[in-house]
């Protein structure tokens, strides 16, 4: 599936993912693949994006509030900052 991670100033992230671990409001929650349509409230905390599922490849962003929809195989997390960890 498709993950883009915009804030306001610029794009921090767009490629193929098979999941990302999200920090939402209510608590921690993943997307993977042929997920249903949905959108959610995202608090401050770590984001992990899944890249490879075969070697375990991952990356981290430290997030700050926002908002996740996932619609037809695309992510798209909107966020008011972030930094790479």
């Amino acid at each position: 599936m498709q993950l883009e991670i915009l804030t306001p100033e610029k794009k921090i992230y767009s490629g193929d993912v098979y999941g990302v671990q999200m920090p939402g409001i209510s608590g921690s929650f993943e997307v993977l693949e042929k997920h249903a349509p949905m959108i959610a409230a995202l608090q401050e905390g770590k984001l992990k994006v899944l890249k490879d599922r075969l070697n375990g490849e991952a990356s981290f962003f430290q997030i700050q509030s926002g908002f996740v929809e996932v619609l037809n195989e695309k992510v798209t997390v909107l966020i008011e900052g972030a930094l790479p960890l």
